[in-house]
């Protein structure tokens, strides 16, 4: 069994920063690429971005471009999703997946992942 455990989230201001943490527990060495997504009211899963197992390879939606950072602490067995100069179209519930596949097909699609958490609720006020 695996679990992960987002917390971060919350209310902030336009142009403002969140740093969201995604701590992975059990079988944690089946878990190699991790992603973030998020889910606005209405709309469908989306993709965030998402890191290999080591860290040397990141991908990022367009939308966040430049504005956020993906990161892992393999130690810590934790990883982050730094948001910076956050918009109210960012509003949402924020997911973290895990892909227990030694090898990342597609870091983009919901399909490519096994394990999920419960989410974290971000809201950016205007």
């Amino acid at each position: 069994q695996v679990q992960l455990v987002e917390s971060g989230g919350g209310l902030v201001q336009a142009g403002g920063s969140l740093r969201l943490s995604c701590a992975v527990s059990g079988r944690t060495f089946s878990v190699y690429a991790m992603g973030w997504f998020r889910q606005a009211p209405g709309k469908e899963r989306e993709f965030v971005a998402a890191i290999n197992w080591s860290g040397s390879t990141t991908w990022y939606a367009d939308s966040v471009k430049g504005r956020f950072t993906i990161s892992r602490d393999n130690a810590k067995n934790t990883v982050y999703l730094q948001m910076n100069s956050l918009k109210p179209e960012d509003t949402a519930v924020y997911y973290c997946a895990g892909d227990n596949g030694h090898t990342v097909q597609d870091p983009r699609s919901l399909h490519e992942y096994d394990y999920w958490g419960q989410g974290t609720q971000v809201t950016v006020s205007s």
